[in-house]
């Protein structure tokens, strides 16, 4: 007779257990699914937004102008924005407390963007863990599926007085289902996770080098008026 080897009359017919870990990775796999979208376009904005900012930071606009369009964007800015504004900030606090030493002005500021940076890389590297831990652990928990399936028809086999292909063939096909499932949540999640991973390490070393950069025109702006702290923030940036 010819029996519906199909994965769905497979799946219908497994045991409660390999139909539990099915379920599981099904919905683990649309989990990583959508971490792997979200992502996605995440990156791609926050790329477009650094560039965006890193075009009109050296386009000639003042630092002062920049700081207050930074300010009133901050809802919508991106990573590189954030930590410009964040140096600003801590510069113009010290500032107003009457800090005039140009070596603590840079300091601070240098500081505060920093701290900017860890929390922005944080925030980019937000589901890169459950992608990773989708890509290690779904074999394993097909594998089981597997194991528990093969152990479920062995058992079921042990009563009939003759074993042929035909009887062997069903049980086995249905646990074996679960380690394609298992392969099929994995595979993405792992491909997703080292393409990000990637990706926010370039995006990484441009802000770090941004905040050199930077860090760089306020020590030219200070040294060239050690007298007077405000002029940091009137200079342009000077093109690179």
């Amino acid at each position: 007779m010819n029996q519906d080897l199909s994965i769905i009359n497979l799946l219908l017919h497994a045991s409660f257990v390999v139909q539990l870990v099915v379920l599981l990775l099904v919905i683990v796999s649309i989990a990583s699914w959508a971490a792997i979208i979200r992502k996605y376009f995440a990156l791609r904005r926050m790329r477009a937004l650094n560039d965006d900012f890193e075009r009109e930071f050296w386009s000639g606009t003042s630092l002062n102008e920049l700081f207050a369009s930074a300010a009133q964007n901050a809802k919508f800015a991106g990573p590189m924005e954030r930590i410009f504004a964040s140096g600003m900030r801590e510069y113009q606090k010290l500032r107003e407390r009457h800090v005039s030493d140009p070596a603590t002005l840079l300091d601070g500021a240098r500081r505060a963007m920093r701290a900017s940076f860890q929390r922005e890389l944080d925030a980019a590297e937000q589901n890169l863990s459950f992608l990773a831990t989708v890509g290690s652990v779904s074999p394993y928990v097909g594998l089981f599926g597997t194991v528990w399936g093969i152990m479920h028809a062995f058992t079921g086999l042990a009563a009939l007085a003759q074993v042929t292909l035909a009887t062997v063939a069903p049980g086995i096909a249905e646990a074996l289902v679960a380690t394609a499932i298992g392969l099929f949540a994995a595979i993405p999640a792992v491909v997703g996770y080292n393409r990000f991973a990637r990706e926010i390490d370039k995006i990484a070393i441009a802000l770090e080098t941004y905040i050199e950069e930077f860090s760089n025109i306020l020590q030219r702006n200070l040294s060239a008026n050690p007298g007077v702290a405000a002029a940091a923030t009137t200079v342009a940036p000077a093109n690179r």
